[in-house]
């Protein structure tokens, strides 16, 4: 058998070392057309940062490193040009010579990856305006920052790249612009949590535009917003406003693009071209939760999905069960995660949604914990988990994981309240924060302690319907600030002067974050009242909700 591999970054060297594991008959070649091969591209904007000394840090392994290890035959600087899949043929060109031939396959494994979207605007070609994509694109950068006494730098984009990036840059001492054509800097996670993200980025010194659209660039950068246009001195810009996939020889070898616009696979990499498959940031994937096409260009499904074509295409089972999309950045003394479905996603997928914004420590606080903030969304009716999303300082990573799993193993939010989960006071709470978020989350569906989100109480108010707020807080809490037009009667005196309210009034509760509003929320109910929900999040949640609303 004869494999060819195009591409030989996490996918493709993840599908060649496994089929070599699988058998040692074949012959298998792999064709980069970089110089660089299985590199860490996440990694890039910390060699730029300086926390990473050396770009051969990123690139540990070499060609000669696979020859030995796995005897595949790799050959950087090469480029296929063409794929002709009646002949199972596809034509190379040798990048230093400029020679062109053909070689012969019988199973072609396309890890063709994604290029940087630039935008189609003047002077994005200039001198100074980078993408930064491969070890190539960081050298390129980190030459001209130190060759050109770079001080002020703009980024177009505030996704992973653009924001490990302007992390990256001011612990430089650089002066950093981020411009972001959405809401909110993070646009995947729902405005609640990403307003969290611009609010870390302008406390650390970065300008962040959004609703800002990058115009041109002639020698400085020119941005439009609803106020017109504005000039933005810069030594450097990064595009960094996200990928495509590497289509070309996907339609040349006559497979199918699927609706994400990445190459249609089955479980295994396969596509509806014979004897061709499609691993890595080029092809899709499937959604856990809904089943539906996804495509997510994240280096671990990259490895995962490698690893399968690779062991399929040699006679192996494994087969890809799906991603979540679950994703982590640090955004500088903030660790951003996420997994599953968002809330607007949910919606749109057709759920009837409850969710949950849970602020709890990571561990005690007598032991340094911090809060972190998880908003959880589950169905209703089913009462399946369905996404989550957390930012916090410390303990970020390890939730997120946990509720990536209990999503990818069908949990119901009741479930997770009954997990055996790890305690130490110099790890975690006795009550996890994932605990309480299933309790939250179950009390909501159960319908004994509705949950009500900011934006639901404002979004309300605002259609003109009568809601009464109470604050259940000590008069200090009160003083420092209030939920708009809201009752302050403190827990102590509920029971007291719950006749000063109305039992008929659709009613919210809330205190700073949650627990006490909720006290205060089944004080109420059993009292009679029949309509009563606790405020999300509690005050809060509710001010920076406020806060990003009306910026």
């Amino acid at each position: 058998m004869r494999i060819v591999v195009v591409g030989s970054v996490a996918a493709g060297t993840s599908a060649a070392a496994k089929a070599r594991r699988n058998t040692e008959d074949a012959q298998i070649t792999i064709y980069e057309r970089d110089t660089d091969i299985s590199y860490s591209g996440c990694g890039l904007p910390y060699y730029l940062g300086g926390a990473v000394e050396s770009i051969d840090d990123l690139t540990p392994r070499d060609a000669a490193w696979f020859a030995e290890r796995y005897d595949v035959d790799v050959r950087t600087g090469h480029e296929v040009t063409d794929v002709d899949p009646a002949a199972r043929t596809v034509t190379v060109r040798d990048l230093a010579s400029g020679e062109t031939f053909t070689d012969t396959y019988d199973e072609l494994v396309l890890a063709t990856g994604v290029s940087p979207v630039v935008p189609p605007v003047p002077g994005v070609d200039r001198p100074g305006v980078f993408t930064l994509r491969n070890p190539s694109d960081a050298r390129a950068v980190h030459a001209w920052i130190t060759e050109h006494d770079v001080a002020r730098v703009v980024i177009v984009g505030a996704g992973y790249i653009g924001l490990e990036t302007a992390e990256q840059l001011v612990g430089r001492g650089l002066e950093v612009t981020v411009v972001e054509a959405q809401e909110h800097a993070m646009p995947r996670m729902d405005d609640d949590m990403s307003a969290r993200v611009d609010a870390e980025l302008r406390a650390h010194g970065v300008e962040l535009l959004t609703r800002t659209r990058l115009a041109r660039i002639d020698g400085d950068v020119v941005v439009q917003d609803a106020d017109g246009e504005r000039t933005l001195p810069a030594d450097l810009v990064l595009i960094a406003v996200g990928v495509r996939p590497n289509l070309d020889l996907v339609r040349a070898a006559g497979a199918t693009v699927g609706p994400t616009g990445a190459v249609a696979v089955d479980r295994q990499g396969r596509t509806d071209a014979p004897h061709v498959w499609a691993v890595g940031d080029v092809a899709e994937s499937f959604d856990l939760v809904t089943g539906e096409p996804a495509w997510v260009p994240l280096g671990s499904t990259a490895n995962k999905t490698g690893r399968i074509a690779g062991d399929a295409l040699t006679g192996g089972s494994l087969a890809h069960r799906g991603i979540l999309g679950t994703s982590i950045v640090r955004v500088f003394d903030q660790a951003v995660g996420q997994t599953g479905l968002t809330e607007d996603r949910a919606r749109e997928a057709g759920h009837d949604v409850v969710v949950v914004h849970n602020i709890k420590p990571d561990r005690p606080t007598y032991l340094g914990g911090q809060e972190m903030l998880i908003k959880a969304v589950a169905d209703r009716g089913t009462g399946r988990l369905l996404g989550a999303q957390a930012v916090g300082p410390a303990g970020v990573d390890k939730r997120i994981d946990v509720l990536a799993t209990a999503i990818t193993f069908g949990a119901k939010a009741e479930d997770l309240f009954h997990l055996d989960l790890a305690y130490a006071p110099t790890y975690a709470t006795t009550k996890d924060p994932v605990h309480y978020t299933g309790m939250a989350l179950d009390g909501a569906i159960s319908g004994r302690a509705p949950l009500m989100s900011a934006a639901e109480l404002e979004r309300r108010r605002g259609d003109g319907e009568k809601i009464q707020v109470v604050d259940v807080r000590s008069a200090k809490d009160r003083a420092t600030s209030a939920v708009a037009d809201s009752v302050h009667i403190p827990l102590a005196e509920l029971r007291a002067r719950a006749g000063e309210l109305d039992p008929a009034l659709p009613t919210v509760t809330y205190c700073n974050k949650g627990v006490t509003g909720n006290a205060g929320q089944n004080v109420l109910r059993l009292l009679g009242f029949a309509d009563v929900a606790n405020l999300s999040g509690g005050n809060k949640t509710y001010q920076r909700f406020v806060r990003a609303r009306d910026l």
